[in-house]
């Protein structure tokens, strides 16, 4: 399959920062590029927890065999942070990211269209970095005053994958706090809910047209936040990967 050449939650707010699962896997294609990000695994090697604002509990994030599926557990509970692994991904060999996720519920208050009610059921970050001429000089200097009290880290800007409970799958929009974060509707209410559900986006293509075809990929992670809801959620995540071909992903 060819593909034509061609932002996270606090910590970017700060800086102003379907399938159903049948139980059933396609075959992997033959001579398939895939990078498969850290599995999950007991003490989730390869894998960080991110606190962004110390004001802020952080979720539980834990591993486990979950319908014979090595995943990790998120425990959201008016809390926010991350699960995150620092990646390094050609986007013209290995475009698409695919992945399995799943969620008790949908957030009975949350809205994105609003900073009250930025949270999501689940979310699946791609942070980005781009070269400091792709920058105006105004998104340079937010990001060098963000970065002096929040640290060197924080990203360029990211795409959001989220899990939403009132916007139709297919919906974008800026992040209720900042333009650097953009959110695309990947699911969305409860008729998923309780299973698993494989999902494949062809990040590339999204990140080269939100932010530029010079933008690469700094970081992949995982979480669902509740901090402005103040409400509860589970979710988990499973099998994350990279691959060439959508045909790659298990379940699709």
């Amino acid at each position: 399959m060819m593909r034509p050449q061609t932002k996270t939650h606090r910590w970017l707010t700060l800086i102003g920062a379907a399938l159903a699962s049948s139980g059933l896997c396609a075959p992997l294609i033959a001579n398939a590029k895939t990078v498969t990000l850290p599995p999950f695994a007991a003490g989730l090697p390869g894998w960080q927890t991110v606190s962004l604002d110390s004001a802020v509990s952080p979720n539980e994030f834990t591993y486990q065999t979950w319908d014979d599926r090595a995943a990790v557990k998120v425990i959201s509970n008016n809390s926010m942070s991350l699960l995150a692994t620092d990646v390094t991904i050609d986007l013209e060999e290995t475009p698409y990211l695919c992945w399995w996720w799943r969620v008790a519920g949908s957030l009975k208050t949350a809205d994105m269209r609003t900073k009250s009610g930025d949270d999501f059921s689940a979310r699946v970050y791609v942070s980005i970095e781009l070269p400091d001429d792709q920058m105006g000089l105004g998104r340079r200097l937010q990001l060098g005053l963000a970065r002096a009290i929040w640290g060197s880290a924080l990203p360029d800007g990211a795409v959001n994958y989220v899990w939403d409970n009132q916007q139709a799958i297919g919906h974008e929009q800026a992040n209720a706090y900042t333009d650097l974060a953009q959110m695309i509707v990947l699911q969305t209410g409860d008729s998923l809910a309780g299973r698993w559900v494989p999902q494949v986006r062809d990040v590339g293509r999204d990140i080269s047209r939100l932010f530029g075809p010079e933008a690469k990929i700094k970081q992949v992670a995982v979480t669902t936040d509740t901090d402005n809801t103040a409400e509860q959620m589970q979710a988990g995540f499973a099998e994350l990967r990279f691959t060439d071909d959508a045909a790659n992903c298990p379940g699709l």
